[in-house]
């Protein structure tokens, strides 16, 4: 059980896909594309993102479709809170792990529910047509029912890439779904020819021992300037990571504990994650900040800190930055 709360834009450097124009712009402000999704501008609203913090995430968008059309590859990255992303990567526009509809209760109301604290009110209505759904794990605060169902309604053959656990959840509800196991990779196109490569690395066993692990993704960007490496647990396979690198990596550092159970790692681990992967830019997940109640939430405890996180990173990887996300606000990347 995850928890999290940002809401960023990350403008990184990077490998182009395909430039598709303003990739943030709010239905509102700009006439989209209707596929793969076609949503009603008058039903947009920014919830508690400010206009100033929008059109700064549109002029970076902007300055960033301008990068990438030059030569340069470039990263969007939009924290949605929880484990739910909108990345930008030249054009190919990825939505992550999203929960979007409701709150987050794995079923079970009475014993966990969580609210957003920040972006309370925004919605499916509020995104761009987007390219790829990415579901990084089968349970509820990563493969979110209340979410999925109507955006399945919405976009039915919106291109989804998902771990073998989610089958049974999203076989009902998405006609083009490619299922991935570690080591596997796919291709995402957007509709101006950018081209993503996503590849499975092997996250978390949310399970009995033999049951087959989540997935954590590289992202390499369309000409291969810069990679992302996202798992929302701090959960990996050294020998499977060691030959690997990204540029970029998105992990919790802050410790979620229950008695006995380690339910998010960080801290010590994320040093040793961004280490492995000879990290250029680190963007710290609070994977707790969320307004959580019931007797799950109220026994869940935090381990650490960003500050001390950073203290044990500087040991290891003085060159790296830690990059904070600031929720509603873009966060810029710069090329390393």
């Amino acid at each position: 059980m995850e928890m999290a709360v940002h809401c960023n834009s990350a403008s990184l450097s990077c490998k182009t896909w395909r430039n598709r124009g303003p990739t943030l712009l709010p239905a509102r402000l700009c006439s989209l594309p209707q596929t793969p999704f076609s949503f009603r501008s008058d039903t947009l609203k920014l919830s508690t993102c400010s206009w100033d913090k929008v059109a700064s995430a549109v002029a970076s968008e902007e300055s960033a479709v301008g990068s990438s059309s030059s030569g340069t590859d470039v990263f969007n990255l939009t924290y949605l809170e929880g484990n739910s992303w909108l990345w930008d990567i030249s054009g190919v526009r990825v939505l992550v792990d999203p929960i979007l509809v409701g709150n987050l209760d794995f079923g079970i109301p009475w014993l966990y529910d969580a609210a957003k604290k920040f972006l309370k009110n925004f919605q499916l209505t509020d995104l761009p047509q987007v390219d790829c759904l990415l579901i990084t794990q089968s349970l509820d605060d990563h493969c979110h029912l209340k979410t999925l169902k109507p955006l399945s309604e919405m976009s039915p053959n919106l291109r989804v890439i998902a771990t073998p656990n989610a089958k049974p959840l999203l076989d009902p509800l998405f006609r083009n779904v490619t299922y991935l196991e570690p080591g596997q990779e796919s291709e995402v196109e957007a509709e101006n020819g950018s081209k993503v490569r996503i590849r499975v690395t092997a996250g978390p066993v949310l399970g009995p021992p033999w049951q087959r692990p989540e997935n954590g993704y590289l992202v390499i960007s369309p000409r291969g300037q810069l990679t992302l490496y996202y798992e929302p647990h701090c959960v990996y396979n050294e020998d499977f990571l060691e030959k690997e690198h990204a540029d970029i990596v998105i992990t919790p550092v802050i410790k979620q504990l229950l008695p006995n159970f380690t339910l998010v790692s960080g801290q010590e681990d994320a040093v040793r994650l961004a280490k492995l992967l000879h990290a250029k830019f680190i963007v710290p997940m609070k994977s707790g900040d969320l307004d959580s109640k019931g007797f799950l939430a109220s026994i869940i405890e935090g381990e650490g800190t960003i500050e001390s996180f950073k203290e044990l990173l500087s040991k290891e990887l003085p060159d790296a930055k830690t990059l904070e996300p600031t929720p509603g606000e873009p966060l810029q990347i710069p090329p390393p």
